[in-house]
């Protein structure tokens, strides 16, 4: 029986989706380590405090994983950094922020200074917190060095980011939209620290060191993180 040539191409499409699927499925179920798999306070974790991650938290401060999600700390003014190193990564999480909520994510930081000049901070605020921030300072930049392709960051809402690290090479989609696809071999912007001075360019920055979040927000509305978990990547 000949097939007529409408129902040819409405079978070639669904030939088509679901080898896309199947790819689609291959890629989720890449071997990926939960960071926060268990409700209470994290384990392999270490609470810092913000502007230097040598000097520990104020006694008592923590953060803590609750029904799957991590809330950050109360008081405000902390990172929450990873015990371990990386190096090569892909790094998946979702996050959502309150009205003047403020946070990062710390990337190859070292475990002294602060994570957003002496590693990288990939920034997650928006203009409510400040409203005189500069593209680098909003959702997504590469704190006060790169600022994003694009701004995605849906306020209030849950987000999701994947960060892929190899070697000077760096992806970050958001939202499934692309936003940093660098050399950072290439990156050499000036970039000045709170107090004014001036902080290393990401080029110079380390290419192995510690993840963490931050917490920074105001009005009792602390950063909220679902479904992080990392791939180690071998080296190329």
């Amino acid at each position: 029986m000949r097939i007529p040539m409408l129902h040819r191409f409405i079978l070639l499409c669904a030939l088509l989706s679901a080898a896309s699927l199947g790819g689609a499925q291959t890629e989720n179920d890449e071997a990926f380590t939960l960071l926060f798999p268990e409700d209470g306070v994290p384990q392999g974790w270490t609470v810092r405090r913000w502007n230097d991650v040598s000097l520990p938290a104020a006694t008592g401060v923590q953060w803590r994983v609750q029904n799957g999600i991590l809330r950050g700390s109360d008081p405000r003014g902390t990172w929450l950094m990873s015990e371990k190193e990386y190096a090569n990564f892909v790094l998946r999480y979702d996050f959502r922020l309150g009205t003047r909520g403020n946070s990062g994510c710390a990337l190859r930081a070292p475990l002294s200074g602060d994570p957003a000049f002496d590693g990288m901070e990939l920034q997650m605020a928006d203009l409510r917190y400040n409203p005189r921030a500069k593209p680098s300072e909003l959702t997504g930049g590469i704190y006060r060095a790169i600022p994003p392709k694009m701004q995605v960051y849906r306020p209030t809402q849950w987000n999701s980011v994947e960060v892929r690290l190899m070697g000077p090479r760096l992806r970050v989609t958001l939202n499934g939209q692309l936003i940093h696809e660098l050399n950072l071999d290439e990156q050499s912007q000036a970039v000045k620290r709170h107090d004014g001075s001036s902080a290393p360019p990401v080029k110079s920055r380390p290419r192995k060191g510690h993840i963490g979040f931050q917490e920074l927000s105001r009005g009792n509305s602390q950063v909220q993180i679902r479904n992080a978990r990392i791939k180690l990547l071998d080296t190329e």
